[in-house]
């Protein structure tokens, strides 16, 4: 059923938004960039007001970029994919570490929340990384300054990642973190391509320019109809959609997100009613502890990742006009429990009890407050800002 589903709604790029709430800037549609935001520092930059040091930083760092890149997952190569295809995807599994009571360490034994350095000896997640955030930092200097060169910049970056023969990734991840001598590669690698949320935004802000045609785009839209149709129907894909926790969630908010740019909205309405609304039960108590999360050694880390996915997923579904931020079990278990839950830990107000290896970051937790904003009269926002005010105007485009 979601092959045929899916399948008939790519043949045609072209899709009638009409009725979407979206965030505009102009003739922008965002699909998670806050566009109010993007449109107050745009104002605020114009009149040369207390955002310029913050935009001429972003655009001094896009003038570095002009001088690094392209990246591929065909450089820098350092393991091949058993398919020995250099433009598949390859990495490592992060938590497993040889195990030194066998000869050649195999298999590998899980150390949760311990990185083995060995994983950064593949190259394939930091190309995208780079690439994705690039993109994005790209975009907005062309956006403040209009100036050409970083649309034609961000365009050879996304040309030689998703388009160009000899070093576009092959759409999949059928070879993501894989365990030596025990897989491959697994659905929880899909993970890994959540920096991809970055492009659907960006090219929106980068369309104006003349460095932009819609060719350019529709290749960049096939890859991601390919990939989209991967998350769905592969073997790892369907893996990451069955896991019900923090990899259940960021599977479908990339999906819906990818949807939404390829203009497929029936699959992003799928997506948030079909996973995502049943997650709700998986993943809260009716205190708004998540369990799953709780458990592992990285618990606040887990937990505020966790929840800020999931008002990502609230604001693509604010797009579908479908109201994920109130929507809630019999008991009471939903995104508003769960943040009520974190905020006294975040004001000091409770010790934090819960396993931590890490150090405490507040990244994600100002990212979720600034999202949910509005959203409940009940929780104190401003005792949160009060504490964590905004490290910079452009915070929360970044």
């Amino acid at each position: 059923m979601l092959k045929i589903l899916f399948s008939a709604f790519v043949l045609s790029l072209v899709f009638d938004y009409t009725g979407f709430a979206q965030s505009k800037v102009g003739n922008f549609s965002f699909i998670l960039l806050d566009g109010k935001v993007l449109n107050e520092v745009d104002g605020k930059y114009q009149k040369g007001d207390t955002t310029l040091k913050a935009v001429n930083d972003l655009i001094k760092d896009a003038d570095s970029l002009m001088k690094v890149g392209p990246y591929s997952v065909t450089f820098e190569k350092t393991k091949l994919a058993p398919s020995n295809n250099k433009h598949d995807y390859v990495s490592q599994a992060p938590y497993w570490w040889a195990d030194s009571s066998k000869t050649n360490g195999k298999p590998y034994i899980r150390k949760d929340g311990r990185r083995n350095p060995e994983i950064y000896l593949l190259h394939d997640a930091s190309q995208m990384g780079k690439m994705s955030s690039s993109v994005k930092r790209l975009a907005l200097a062309y956006h403040f300054t209009g100036k050409q060169q970083y649309a034609e910049k961000a365009r050879q970056l996304l040309k030689v990642w998703f388009i160009d023969a000899e070093t576009r990734m092959n759409p999949n991840l059928n070879y993501a973190q894989y365990i030596p001598g025990i897989n491959n590669g697994r659905g929880i690698g899909i993970i890994e391509t959540v920096g991809l949320t970055n492009i659907p935004d960006a090219i929106t802000l980068l369309q104006s320019s003349k460095y932009f045609d819609s060719a350019l785009i529709t290749s960049i839209k096939q890859w991601f109809i390919s990939y989209a149709n991967w998350l769905l129907n592969s073997k790892n894909g369907k893996e990451e959609r069955s896991q019900i926790n923090n990899h259940g969630t960021n599977y479908d908010m990339q999906l819906a997100d990818f949807a939404l740019f390829i203009n497929n909205k029936q699959l992003a309405v799928k997506v948030i009613k079909e996973f995502t609304i049943p997650r709700i039960d998986q993943q809260f108590t009716t205190d708004g502890m998540q369990p799953l999360e709780l458990v592992r050694t990285k618990s606040w880390d887990y937990s505020t990742m966790n929840l800020n996915a999931w008002c990502r997923l609230a604001i693509i579904a604010d797009k579908l006009n479908m109201d994920l931020w109130h929507q809630q079990t019999l008991d009471g278990k939903g995104i508003k429990g769960a943040i009520a839950f974190l905020l006294p830990y975040a004001l000091k107000q409770k010790e934090w009890t819960y396993p931590e290896i890490g150090k405490f970051d507040y990244g994600n937790m100002k990212h979720i407050m600034h999202a949910a904003d509005g959203k409940y009269t009940e929780i104190p926002f401003n005792a949160f800002y009060d504490q964590f005010p905004a490290n910079s105007p452009l915070q929360f485009l970044n």
